[in-house]
């Protein structure tokens, strides 16, 4: 049980990453980790914990760049 809810966690994450703004991604990603606080197990949590970390060092990266490639554009 603990798995599907681990893997819908990962799911939810990895959809507001696509459709969120950086602000409101990382406030999706802090809600969905207070959340998964209560219900997975703490070996659980920091697996999620690490991913959801994974995924916003990715948008930075990802947003950086983008601003990067936008400047260079005369």
């Amino acid at each position: 049980m603990n798995d599907v809810l681990l893997n819908a966690c990962k799911e939810l994450i990895d959809d507001a990453k696509t459709t969120c703004a950086d602000l409101v991604f990382k406030e999706i990603c802090l809600e969905i980790l207070a959340r998964a606080k209560n219900v997975l197990t703490n070996t659980e949590f920091e697996t999620l914990k690490e991913y959801a970390t994974e995924r916003i060092h990715e948008k930075n990266q990802v947003t950086l760049d983008a601003r990067i490639e936008a400047q260079a554009i005369p």
